[in-house]
């Protein structure tokens, strides 16, 4: 779990380092590196989306995803909740901003073969190259996003503890049901998110990130399902 802890830190140090420095930046310089951000998120998602080889799979738990998302209003009631909370400390319209940092950076930080491998390697073997790596990352990462995004990218070190603290500790028992196939193609559909949300912080789109989410779980969900039926 130390490392877990350090990579925690290291997202809290990043963040608030950013967040020393957002206070100097003028407007126009820090929508600036918010365009900046946005280009090369788009460009991390597109690297790992197009690793993708069963197409159909992502366009199914995509397709799933948003459904149950939309029908569930997960963003709504996200972003009403943050509402609520940031009302009392800060303006209103604060708690979307702050809703949209925390899972901009958690999605950022937190999808990808690094995460899980490594903390599976810490949990299994006391590995903790990937996780100690991963640690200098998302320093350099939190900094950047804590001065673009603010605030709420500080969410993302509590995800982060949870997250890979809990495959460092059930590492041994979850093992067995986290194969190559579903950490490749959880990735891939975190990418294809990633892309989403490169394309909202550039002003292209709109996308209720939030509402997607639920395709990261219709994946392992369609992986059995195919296993079963010989299809996806």
């Amino acid at each position: 779990m130390f490392a877990v802890i350090v990579n925690t830190l290291a997202i809290i140090l990043g963040t608030t380092v950013g967040l020393l420095l957002r206070r100097g930046i003028p407007r126009h310089i820090s929508e600036a590196i918010m365009k900046a951000l946005g280009l090369c998120t788009v460009i991390i998602g597109i690297q790992g989306a197009v690793a993708e080889e069963r197409i159909l799979l992502m366009i199914v738990a995509c397709v799933l995803g948003v459904l149950i998302g939309e029908w569930l209003d997960w963003e709504g009631h996200v972003n009403r909740f943050t509402e609520r909370i940031t009302s009392r400390f800060a303006g209103h319209g604060e708690g979307a901003k702050m809703a949209n940092a925390f899972v901009t950076s958690c999605l950022i930080m937190n999808v990808g073969a690094m995460v899980i491998v490594g903390s599976l390697n810490a949990g299994l073997s006391a590995d903790y190259t990937l996780l100690y790596t991963k640690s200098l990352l998302d320093l350099v990462s939190g900094t950047i996003m804590g001065a673009a995004m603010g605030v709420g990218v500080m969410g993302s070190a509590i995800f982060t503890l949870l997250f890979q603290g809990g495959i460092v500790l059930f590492a041994e028992w979850l093992a067995p049901f986290i194969s190559l196939e579903l950490i490749k193609e959880t990735a891939c559909t975190g990418s294809l998110l990633i892309v989403a949300i490169g394309f909202n912080m550039l002003e292209l789109t709109k996308f209720k990130v939030i509402n997607y989410l639920p395709a990261l779980v219709m994946v392992p969900v369609l992986l059995w399902l195919g296993s079963l039926w010989g299809c996806l």
